[in-house]
């Protein structure tokens, strides 16, 4: 993994390249001083209030990395730089002063202060901050980073590291995607089998996967999960980086290692094996089979009492519907449901319909809504589904304008798997004949073709990372950094972008620095002007 060797330190954000200092994402307003505040000479952290004592607790030891000094942290302490909360001030709102013997960071809550903190750290050149003051809050409430374990398994450090980086970001949300046709990562205690047969596959397949073979293989196993209370610790993690953790579980496509644990979920009743190959499989959940609901319930009722999240992600993308054309217990349920084809859909995406709707039902009397891929669209999803469009904008406007709420991941701007410049040949292995590099990212606009007053149903952006191609975590890294830094600036301050060569000039200027003061591995392709 190359890593680009510059001394570049990060300085802070501007409204524009020319000026001094810049951060990113761009922050409202900025107003710059004189002088700098020392980080290293006497520093001591001063809380308002008891809520803000984790915010402060994680700063110190960000600060003990960079810096290698221990910054006190307390409540009411008389220290140098404080933290408070303004009422007034929207949740995730905040505002920065630096002067030469203070800082203070006020926020709407404890979120506010925690990313006044993140652009604190920007701010960090040679142990000084610069004198300045900074009022700033998000564009948009959903801000979302999504990884994929389930195609390779990530250590617990692993994702807390991932939490941490999109963190710096200033992303709130963590899309974990836990199962899939390669694996089932998630325990759930009341069918054991899902971990003990579906968290481990016999081999991966080597290279590209083009449908045809023969294909080669590693010969060696993969697999692992997280344990419940695994599970609650990175939740807590991500909650205390003021991070919600949404869950996938991926239904009722991609459930191939499901299958694999408990072959009667399927239409044929099997056997199955853990899938070992990319794309898509035919082999899904038996949608006329009542047993298939038991089990969606007994797993979302687990999921539910893991993660506090108000929305649970239940895919719906990707589900070949051949199965179900020859299944008889699909064909009963089509019959006794009516459900009849059109000259837009056939009876099996009404089918699937039905099945996201009996899911829904079911979360919703537990308090919570669901997400889906924008596939669910086909077959009149209900309109109280939240809808994560990832193949164009075509499917944004779509879903709005059916009175839906979007979160735009659209893959030609999102999909951080993509190879990142125009030779891919020249990078490590990565998603077939796709290409996005840093500027392209930065051009996603999520209200494209959108009238004013539909802007509104647009509640987020997010970036994805899928691991078809991504076996450890430095190549994660390296997909996620830099292109992530174009993708928050979108998120978080989608209103007042700069122009692309502005973020170029800011982007070169400060995260190689940032990168590197936190050990992260970035790709250096944008830094050596490659595109």
């Amino acid at each position: 993994m190359r890593k680009i060797l510059l001394t570049i330190s990060a300085t802070f954000a501007v409204l524009s390249a020319s000026a001094a200092v810049h951060v990113i994402p761009q922050p409202v307003s900025v107003q710059e001083g004189k002088g700098c505040f020392n980080m290293t000479k006497g520093a001591k952290i001063d809380c308002a209030d008891e809520s803000l004592l984790k915010s402060a607790e994680i700063f110190a030891a960000d600060m003990n990395t960079v810096l290698g000094v221990q910054i006190p942290v307390a409540v009411n302490n008389g220290g140098n730089i404080t933290l408070s909360l303004d009422a007034t001030l929207g949740k995730e709102e905040y505002r920065l002063t630096v002067t030469k013997k203070k800082i203070n960071v006020v926020g709407g809550s404890s979120a506010g202060v925690f990313y006044g903190l993140q652009t604190v750290k920007q701010l960090l050149k040679d142990g000084n901050i610069p004198a300045v003051t900074i009022e700033d809050k998000p564009h948009f409430s959903h801000r979302g980073a999504l990884l994929d374990v389930a195609r390779y398994f990530f250590t617990v450090e692993e994702v807390k590291k991932y939490i941490d980086i999109i963190a710096l970001h200033k992303m709130n949300v963590f899309h974990w995607h836990l199962t899939d046709d390669q694996g089932w990562r998630i325990e759930i205690k009341s069918h054991p089998r899902l971990t003990e047969v579906g968290s481990m596959r016999k081999e991966t397949i080597i290279g590209k996967h083009n449908g045809r073979g023969p294909h080669k293989y590693d010969g060696k196993p993969h697999g692992g999960y997280y344990t419940q209370e695994q599970i609650r610790e990175i939740v807590q993690y991500a909650s205390d980086r003021n991070i919600t953790v949404v869950p996938e579980i991926d239904l009722p496509g991609h459930m191939q290692a499901a299958l694999a644990s408990y072959p009667h979920l399927g239409c044929t009743g099997g056997p199955y094996e853990m899938r070992c190959t990319w794309g898509i499989s035919r082999d899904v959940l038996c949608a006329g089979n009542e047993e298939v609901y038991k089990f969606l319930e007994d797993v979302l009722n687990e999921v539910c009492e893991l993660f506090p999240s108000e929305l649970i992600h239940i895919g719906g993308d990707e589900c070949p519907k051949e199965t179900w054309q020859k299944c008889p217990k699909c064909q009963e349920k089509i019959k006794a449901l009516g459900l009849k084809g059109d000259r837009r859909h056939n009876a099996e995406h009404y089918l699937q319909n039905y099945v996201m709707g009996r899911v829904e039902k079911f979360l919703n009397e537990k308090g919570r809504r669901i997400i889906g891929w924008d596939e669910i669209l086909a077959g009149n999803a209900s309109k109280t589904a939240t809808i994560m469009v990832w193949h164009d904008q075509n499917d944004v406007v779509k879903a709005v304008r059916r009175g839906n709420n979007v979160i735009a991941t659209t893959r030609h701007y999102c999909y951080l798997d993509y190879s990142q410049t125009s030779d891919p040949a020249s990078e490590p292995l990565h998603m077939d004949g796709r290409y996005l590099s840093m500027q392209q990212a930065y051009r996603l606009d999520p209200y494209d073709r959108l009238y004013a007053h539909e802007r509104e149903k647009v509640i987020g952006v997010q970036a994805n990372v899928w691991a078809e191609f991504i076996p450890d975590f430095g190549r994660v890294q390296f997909a996620l950094l830099p292109r992530l830094a174009a993708i928050c600036e979108t998120a978080w301050a989608y209103d007042r972008k700069v122009s692309l060569n502005d973020f170029v000039v800011k982007a070169k200027a400060i995260l190689p620095g940032i990168y590197q003061s936190y050990g992260y591995h970035y790709a250096p392709y944008f830094f050596e002007g490659i595109d």
